[in-house]
């Protein structure tokens, strides 16, 4: 119980006197974990969100369609519907084919069930707002009538006609919005409807009036709601031809809408986990001398290798462990809105399952493992006398260079030097850039796709949501990772500050300014920066062919060269605080500093 207290005590003042260094660990794991979480959840949380929608509206296991009229099909879906395995039903029913247009002018497709005024034991929408149907007015499904910008009260005209919306609801009978469509005249792939709900009465009279499509189906519970696919193939041979839309089917297709959203944030996630542990190498890089000589001081009182292994590790994996669970937290509660991105769903979804929680925590681990495991292995190495007397670790002279650097201007040879005596950081750095650029190669390339909308003969009255929703994902990946490579890029600037302090003060002893120094410093960034941004173009372009359409279309080169240069600009921004207020120290200081 000792050691563990000491420990415990011994990390506590260390994160105390480190704040800024244990929160950039906490924050990097956090958006590392959670983005990683929310991937590898997204497919559970749609699948919890269509069973709960499903429990709540008495969804139907089975849904058979056919696109024929008449009594022959009326005779053959009351049939199917008297089945032995058939438990209960609703329908037949008319599902009508018509277009839809607001007081707005917004104009889309819609397919109109005619149900009847008192719910049935099958296929009973779950009213979240207003009332159900009654003559003369019409229900909007939740996620359309969210597109629409449409609420219970408003307006709408179904083909030519005008109908008051007297509420809004959900049902798990039909695909998400705007898979409503299922079979008719707009049931293909890309052929997208919102839905609606009028009487029987209603939607007799609009089909007749218009002379619209029309569709007969039934909603089918079985005595065994798994034995949909057996149920299809005993009754496949029917004189009507009968589609079938099983509830595993429709869990399935809420997935599509998930689609690229998965990659966007399972790729994001190694690529902010990336960045995080080139940061955090840094940090510990940069922590070294300190982390030596504590571990001289730890061997000088008795301490043996376990106990200095466990005190330099614990700090760094007790953060990440925090991390974990803060990015646990932030994937259990946005995953409803990102699993569910149309509204059409309701209930709440489970944590995140065992499998993504242990992913996730071994993700952490490895950002902390990877990212202290050199320089504790360095600490505890080092003899006891070596280590309490550690300074930083001084690079070998080479004539040549020496001789060749001198023709060069003063702010890029000290900012060449700095980078050759350094080229770990340097590889560091030159690694962080390319990811920034491939994620901003990634959302430019989104940008560039030319998205279908939802509105009528192709018009994008109705935005697309698919890819609006994988946009605003890539958009939040791209900043968290922008602002990770931005912390990562200051942290560069100023552990190679304080590290060549002393060289940056000798060199201003010899007539070197803080406006050269401070230059110096920057250069040492820009310069391993050069070739990551331009790395990160054609690496962004490539690890995107892995997941896009055949059809995708490359973002325009100008745009990737405005990028690349956009990128260094920043690069050089962003170095110039920390390297004007380290040029500024004054050398008096920074040399006793060095000789204490």
């Amino acid at each position: 119980m000792g050691s563990i207290v000491l420990v415990a005590r011994l990390v506590l003042a260390d994160v105390r006197r480190h704040q800024a260094q244990a929160a950039m660990l906490l924050l990097a794991v956090t958006v590392a974990t959670a983005t990683m979480a929310l991937g590898l959840s997204l497919r559970s949380v749609s699948e919890a969100l269509y069973e709960q929608t499903r429990t709540a509206t008495a969804g139907p296991d089975l849904v058979a369609l056919s696109g024929e009229t008449g009594p022959a099909v009326t005779s053959a879906l009351t049939e199917l519907a008297g089945s032995p395995g058939v438990a209960a039903h609703h329908g037949p029913y008319r599902i009508v084919y018509a277009d839809l247009t607001t007081r707005d002018a917004t104009s889309s497709r819609v397919v109109v069930h005619g149900f009847a005024e008192k719910p049935a034991a099958v296929n009973r929408p779950l009213v979240t707002s207003g009332q159900w149907i009654r003559p003369g007015g019409t229900v909007l499904e939740r996620g359309f009538a969210t597109a629409l910008h449409v609420g219970v009260g408003d307006r709408v005209t179904i083909a030519g006609r005008p109908y008051p919306v007297v509420g809004i609801a959900v049902t798990a009978a039909t695909s998400i919005y705007p898979g409503a469509s299922q079979i008719g005249p707009y049931g293909g792939p890309s052929d997208y409807s919102g839905l609606a709900w009028m009487t029987r009465s209603d939607a007799r009279a609009l089909a007749s009036s218009h002379d619209l499509p029309v569709t007969l189906a039934v909603d089918l519970e079985l005595r065994d709601p798994a034995a949909t696919q057996a149920f299809r193939d005993a009754h496949h041979d029917s004189t009507v031809r009968i589609n079938f839309r099983s509830w595993q089917f429709t869990a399935q297709q809420d997935l599509a809408m998930l689609k690229g959203s998965r990659p966007i944030l399972v790729v994001g996630s190694w690529l902010l986990s990336f960045l995080a542990i080139t940061g955090v190498a840094a940090l510990a890089a940069g922590r070294a001398v300190q982390q030596t000589r504590r571990a001289g001081l730890l061997k000088a009182v008795g301490a043996g290798p376990g106990l200095i292994a466990t005190v330099l590790l614990t700090e760094y994996l007790a953060l990440a462990l925090a991390g974990d669970a803060l990015g646990l937290l932030v994937a259990r509660l946005t995953a409803p809105a990102i699993a569910s991105p149309t509204a059409s769903r309701i209930g709440d979804a489970a944590g995140p399952t065992g499998a993504t929680v242990v992913t996730a925590t071994v993700l952490a681990v490895a950002v902390a493992v990877l990212s202290t495991l050199r320089p504790t292995l360095r600490a505890m190495r080092t003899a006891t006398v070596t280590a309490l007397t550690a300074t930083p670790h001084q690079p070998r002279h080479r004539p040549h260079l020496t001789a060749l650097s001198a023709l060069l201007p003063t702010p890029l040879l000290l900012g060449l030097r700095l980078t050759a005596r350094r080229p770990g950081r340097a590889l560091l750095q030159a690694c962080s850039t390319a990811t920034t650029v491939i994620a901003i190669v990634a959302l430019l390339t989104m940008h560039a796709q030319q998205e279908r909308g939802y509105g009528l003969n192709g018009s994008p009255v109705l935005p697309n949501l698919r890819g609006e929703h994988d946009r605003r994902l890539m958009l939040a990946v791209a900043i968290l990772l922008i602002a990770l490579a931005v912390v990562n890029t200051i942290t560069f600037t100023w552990t190679t500050a304080v590290e060549a302090r002393a060289n940056m003060a000798i060199a201003r002893t010899l007539g070197a300014t803080p406006g050269q120094v401070s230059a110096g410093l920057s250069i040492a960034q820009l310069l391993p920066g050069l070739p990551g941004a331009v790395l990160g173009v054609p690496l962004g372009s490539g690890l995107l062919s892995l997941f896009a359409a055949r059809n995708a279309v490359e973002a325009p080169s100008s745009w990737l060269l405005a990028a690349v240069l956009a990128t260094l600009l920043a690069t050089a921004a962003l170095t110039a605080l920390p390297a004007r207020l380290a040029a500024r120290r004054p050398v008096a200081r920074a040399l006793s500093a060095e000789t204490a």
